[in-house]
């Protein structure tokens, strides 16, 4: 990196060290919001938050730029909407169990940010990997995105109700899932590892976790299928003792 971009990253992170405590009364508010929730409460297992840190931000600037130079595209972030253009200076996890939870969730998600005046920016959207989450999505009506790294959790990015225009992202995501991502962020973040068996066994650790996904979902499907059985035969005797 030479001194100019370096030095341009620099305005760019001190813009966002001079609004943190905007930031931090976003973060705060935005997360009340969520875990204040008991509709939201009762479908996830945790929610985790945190803010960027300033060294990660400059790193994350260089990237999108160096991206942007080898697509001959214009690097469009300035200090006048980084606060904006980058998403995830404020970070949210929803933590959940089960897949067919999203469908709850997101309803419930959409109720609390309307409640709060916050504005969801562009359309929920998941990344994923293979045709089975795909499907799944699709007919959530959440659209999706090919994931390279072979992770899945669905985004929102929601814009503060400030004067001054903030974004934050908030990712909805399995436990299963969690635990890949944890271990991808040791070993690839903020640069992506050098090992190449490190790498391809992140890949199997995706597969894994999706497996792994896939197994519970199939056991709470069981349960309601089983508890469905239950309540049919129970209104069976009812009418058979009416009749």
């Amino acid at each position: 990196m030479n001194r100019a971009l370096s030095k341009q990253f620099d305005g760019l992170v001190q813009t966002y060290v001079n609004h943190l405590p905007l930031i931090e009364v976003f973060h705060n508010q935005l997360l009340e919001a969520l875990t204040g929730s008991k509709k939201l409460g009762a479908l996830v297992h945790s929610i985790r938050s945190r803010l960027k840190d300033p060294d990660h931000l400059k790193d994350k600037l260089h990237r999108k730029w160096k991206k942007k130079h080898e697509a001959g595209e214009r690097f469009d972030i300035s200090k006048e909407n980084v606060l904006v253009k980058v998403n995830d200076l404020v970070g949210i996890r929803i933590l959940h169990l089960y897949t067919r939870q999203i469908q709850d969730i997101d309803v419930v998600l959409r109720e609390i940010l309307d409640e709060s005046q916050y504005r969801l920016v562009g359309k929920p959207f998941a990344r994923t990997w293979d045709d089975e989450s795909r499907a799944f999505f699709d007919k959530c009506k959440i659209k999706t995105e090919k994931s390279p790294s072979l992770y899945t959790s669905v985004h929102y990015v929601v814009a503060s109700a400030s004067r001054t225009k903030l974004t934050a992202e908030i990712q909805v995501r399995t436990l299963m899932e969690e635990v890949w991502g944890e271990v991808d962020h040791q070993i690839n973040y903020p640069h992506e590892t050098d090992s190449l068996a490190c790498r391809e066994q992140l890949r199997v650790l995706a597969r894994v976790t999706s497996s792994a996904t896939r197994l519970v979902d199939s056991i709470f499907s069981t349960q309601a299928d089983d508890a469905g059985r239950v309540l049919s035969k129970a209104g069976d005797r009812k009418n058979i003792k009416r009749g």
